[in-house]
């Protein structure tokens, strides 16, 4: 019999493939958990891709978006997130992080794609 810890291991490697992340799913869930529709952004550092949750947000007066924008916007940030093939790990982030976005802080997600296109996606991500 395996141990606990192998067994969920083993489930992780011959799960399914997450289906991919969905505009309204983003909006619903960053609407459940921290009640403001925030800004989220790819951002580039040293050679990595991270996906980050911004303090600013939708319902702001002095946002920069409107809604059809704001969900043109995280529809372009999905499909990287989805053709990296991560649905799953930032899924499961959004629903699970204990941080909140504020003033000055953003929640910052290390985007790691595995795979034998891993390194190419990256690559055309990162130029």
């Amino acid at each position: 019999m395996l141990p606990a810890a192998s067994a969920s291991v083993l489930d992780l490697a011959t799960s399914t493939p997450q289906p991919p992340l969905t505009v309204d799913e983003v909006i619903g869930c960053l609407r459940q958990r921290w009640r403001a529709t925030y800004d989220l952004q790819l951002v580039v550092r040293r050679r990595r891709l991270y996906l980050q949750v911004m303090w600013a947000y939708l319902e702001q007066q002095s946002f920069p978006m409107d809604l059809t924008t704001y969900r043109e916007h995280i529809g372009e940030v999905l499909d990287v997130v989805n053709r990296l093939g991560l649905a799953g790990e930032v899924r499961e982030w959004l629903a699970s992080t204990r941080d909140k976005p504020r003033l000055g802080k953003a929640l910052s997600l290390q985007l790691e794609a595995m795979g034998p296109e891993a390194d190419s996606l990256l690559r055309e991500f990162l130029v």
